[in-house]
Protein backbone atom coordinates (compact mmCIF):
# COMPACT_ATOMS: atom_id res chain seq x y z
CA UNK A 1 0.00 0.00 0.00
CA UNK A 2 0.87 3.67 -0.80
CA UNK A 3 2.32 6.07 1.92
CA UNK A 4 1.09 9.14 0.76
CA UNK A 5 3.59 12.30 1.24
CA UNK A 6 4.28 15.88 0.27
CA UNK A 7 7.42 16.92 -0.23
CA UNK A 8 7.72 20.98 -1.73
CA UNK A 9 10.81 21.78 -4.14
CA UNK A 10 12.07 25.31 -3.05
CA UNK A 11 13.83 25.87 -5.96
CA UNK A 12 10.75 26.48 -7.49
CA UNK A 13 8.11 27.57 -5.03
CA UNK A 14 7.46 31.37 -6.60
CA UNK A 15 5.52 31.99 -2.97
CA UNK A 16 2.43 32.68 -4.76
CA UNK A 17 0.01 31.03 -2.34
CA UNK A 18 -2.02 29.90 -4.78
CA UNK A 19 -2.29 25.92 -2.79
CA UNK A 20 -3.07 28.26 0.67
CA UNK A 21 -6.25 29.52 -1.22
CA UNK A 22 -7.10 26.01 -3.32
CA UNK A 23 -7.26 24.51 0.11
CA UNK A 24 -9.01 27.15 1.70
CA UNK A 25 -11.87 27.23 -1.41
CA UNK A 26 -11.82 23.64 -1.24
CA UNK A 27 -13.07 22.87 1.98
CA UNK A 28 -14.55 26.00 3.16
CA UNK A 29 -12.04 26.15 6.01
CA UNK A 30 -13.34 28.68 8.87
CA UNK A 31 -11.90 32.42 8.71
CA UNK A 32 -8.36 32.25 10.24
CA UNK A 33 -7.63 28.99 9.61
CA UNK A 34 -5.15 27.91 6.91
CA UNK A 35 -4.35 24.23 6.36
CA UNK A 36 -1.31 24.94 4.58
CA UNK A 37 0.40 28.06 4.42
CA UNK A 38 3.82 29.11 2.90
CA UNK A 39 7.00 30.12 4.76
CA UNK A 40 10.00 31.86 3.21
CA UNK A 41 13.54 31.61 4.79
CA UNK A 42 15.97 34.17 4.43
CA UNK A 43 12.99 36.56 3.32
CA UNK A 44 14.55 39.43 1.38
CA UNK A 45 18.06 38.27 1.53
CA UNK A 46 20.63 36.39 -0.85
CA UNK A 47 19.47 32.50 -1.05
CA UNK A 48 15.58 33.26 0.13
CA UNK A 49 13.33 30.06 -0.65
CA UNK A 50 10.01 29.33 -0.42
CA UNK A 51 8.40 26.08 1.15
CA UNK A 52 4.38 25.20 1.49
CA UNK A 53 3.86 23.36 4.88
CA UNK A 54 0.92 21.32 5.98
CA UNK A 55 0.34 18.68 8.03
CA UNK A 56 3.36 16.26 6.68
CA UNK A 57 1.30 13.13 7.78
CA UNK A 58 4.57 11.38 9.42
CA UNK A 59 4.92 8.46 9.94
CA UNK A 60 5.18 8.24 13.49
CA UNK A 61 2.90 11.32 14.10
CA UNK A 62 3.73 13.57 17.47
CA UNK A 63 0.13 14.86 17.18
CA UNK A 64 -0.97 11.00 17.58
CA UNK A 65 1.46 10.37 20.53
CA UNK A 66 0.32 13.35 22.98
CA UNK A 67 -3.60 13.13 22.23
CA UNK A 68 -4.89 11.90 25.44
CA UNK A 69 -8.21 10.69 23.51
CA UNK A 70 -6.62 9.01 21.01
CA UNK A 71 -8.68 11.10 18.22
CA UNK A 72 -5.60 10.81 15.95
CA UNK A 73 -5.67 7.63 13.74
CA UNK A 74 -3.61 6.85 10.25
CA UNK A 75 -5.37 5.60 7.03
CA UNK A 76 -4.09 2.37 5.39
CA UNK A 77 -2.34 5.27 2.89
CA UNK A 78 -0.22 6.84 5.98
CA UNK A 79 -2.69 9.68 5.97
CA UNK A 80 -3.02 11.19 9.66
CA UNK A 81 -6.41 11.91 10.22
CA UNK A 82 -8.40 13.57 13.12
CA UNK A 83 -11.68 12.63 14.49
CA UNK A 84 -13.74 15.88 15.69
CA UNK A 85 -16.32 14.10 17.67
CA UNK A 86 -13.56 12.64 19.80
CA UNK A 87 -11.21 16.08 20.39
CA UNK A 88 -11.50 17.85 23.20
CA UNK A 89 -9.27 20.38 21.81
CA UNK A 90 -6.60 20.89 25.09
CA UNK A 91 -3.99 21.86 22.23
CA UNK A 92 -1.45 19.05 23.02
CA UNK A 93 -1.11 18.26 19.29
CA UNK A 94 -1.18 21.96 18.63
CA UNK A 95 2.50 22.08 20.73
CA UNK A 96 4.04 18.63 19.50
CA UNK A 97 3.62 19.51 16.08
CA UNK A 98 6.30 20.60 14.62
CA UNK A 99 5.02 21.93 11.21
CA UNK A 100 2.19 23.64 13.20
CA UNK A 101 -0.75 21.95 11.74
CA UNK A 102 -3.08 21.35 14.22
CA UNK A 103 -5.10 25.02 14.57
CA UNK A 104 -8.09 26.22 16.95
CA UNK A 105 -10.76 27.39 14.70
CA UNK A 106 -11.76 30.55 16.74
CA UNK A 107 -9.39 33.20 18.40
CA UNK A 108 -11.04 33.19 22.06
CA UNK A 109 -10.00 32.32 25.80
CA UNK A 110 -8.07 28.56 25.83
CA UNK A 111 -11.11 26.25 26.94
CA UNK A 112 -13.95 28.02 24.48
CA UNK A 113 -11.94 27.59 21.25
CA UNK A 114 -13.41 24.63 19.81
CA UNK A 115 -12.27 21.70 18.28
CA UNK A 116 -8.79 21.46 16.51
CA UNK A 117 -8.47 21.52 12.91
CA UNK A 118 -5.47 20.24 10.18
CA UNK A 119 -4.56 19.17 6.84
CA UNK A 120 -6.50 16.08 5.88
CA UNK A 121 -4.74 15.43 2.58
CA UNK A 122 -7.97 15.95 0.96
CA UNK A 123 -9.13 12.81 2.48
CA UNK A 124 -11.94 13.61 4.47
CA UNK A 125 -12.69 12.18 8.30
CA UNK A 126 -13.64 8.96 9.76
CA UNK A 127 -17.79 9.96 8.34
CA UNK A 128 -19.18 8.21 5.16
CA UNK A 129 -17.11 9.13 2.38
CA UNK A 130 -18.48 12.34 0.54
CA UNK A 131 -21.14 12.96 2.47
CA UNK A 132 -22.30 16.16 3.35
CA UNK A 133 -21.31 15.19 7.25
CA UNK A 134 -17.86 14.86 6.41
CA UNK A 135 -17.97 17.93 4.09
CA UNK A 136 -19.02 20.04 6.92
CA UNK A 137 -16.64 18.74 9.43
CA UNK A 138 -13.58 18.34 7.66
CA UNK A 139 -13.95 19.24 3.53
CA UNK A 140 -13.91 17.38 0.40
CA UNK A 141 -13.11 14.12 0.36
CA UNK A 142 -10.62 13.96 -3.26
CA UNK A 143 -8.87 11.02 -2.14
CA UNK A 144 -12.22 9.20 -1.93
CA UNK A 145 -12.33 10.15 -5.75
CA UNK A 146 -9.35 8.55 -6.91
CA UNK A 147 -7.98 12.20 -6.69
CA UNK A 148 -4.73 13.88 -4.99
CA UNK A 149 -5.15 16.91 -2.70
CA UNK A 150 -5.92 20.27 -4.42
CA UNK A 151 -3.00 21.90 -3.44
CA UNK A 152 -0.47 20.05 -5.35
CA UNK A 153 -3.13 20.21 -8.39
CA UNK A 154 -3.13 23.91 -8.29
CA UNK A 155 0.25 24.54 -7.62
CA UNK A 156 1.19 26.27 -10.87
CA UNK A 157 5.28 25.35 -10.80
CA UNK A 158 4.77 22.03 -9.32
CA UNK A 159 6.73 22.99 -6.71
CA UNK A 160 4.25 21.17 -4.61
CA UNK A 161 4.03 17.81 -4.72
CA UNK A 162 1.43 15.49 -3.18
CA UNK A 163 1.09 11.24 -3.26
CA UNK A 164 2.61 8.19 -2.94
CA UNK A 165 6.21 9.16 -1.30
CA UNK A 166 7.72 6.83 -3.59
CA UNK A 167 6.90 8.55 -6.55
CA UNK A 168 7.47 11.66 -4.93
CA UNK A 169 11.08 11.25 -3.81
CA UNK A 170 11.63 9.81 -7.18
CA UNK A 171 10.32 12.80 -8.86
CA UNK A 172 12.40 15.28 -6.70
CA UNK A 173 15.55 13.22 -6.90
CA UNK A 174 15.41 13.46 -10.90
CA UNK A 175 14.48 17.26 -10.26
CA UNK A 176 17.69 17.36 -8.35
CA UNK A 177 19.94 15.59 -11.04
CA UNK A 178 18.36 17.32 -13.69
CA UNK A 179 19.54 20.69 -11.81
CA UNK A 180 23.14 19.19 -11.14
CA UNK A 181 23.21 18.52 -7.53
CA UNK A 182 22.32 18.82 -4.11
CA UNK A 183 19.47 21.79 -3.03
CA UNK A 184 21.41 24.33 -1.39
CA UNK A 185 17.91 24.90 0.69
CA UNK A 186 18.93 23.11 4.00
CA UNK A 187 21.90 24.22 4.40
CA UNK A 188 24.22 20.97 3.06
CA UNK A 189 27.31 23.05 3.29
CA UNK A 190 26.81 23.85 6.88
CA UNK A 191 26.13 19.94 7.26
CA UNK A 192 28.75 18.51 4.95
CA UNK A 193 31.52 21.19 4.81
CA UNK A 194 33.56 19.77 2.12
Amino acid sequence: MARMKFLCDAERCIECNGCVTACNNEHDVPWGINRRRVVTLKDGEGGEKSISVACMHCTDAPCAAVCPVDCFYTTDDGIVLHDKDLCIGCGYCFYACPFGAPQYPQESAFGVRGKMDKCTFCAGGPLPDNSPEEFKKYGRNRIAEGKLPLCAEMCATKALLAGDGDVVSTIYRERVVKRGGRPDTWGWQKAYPS
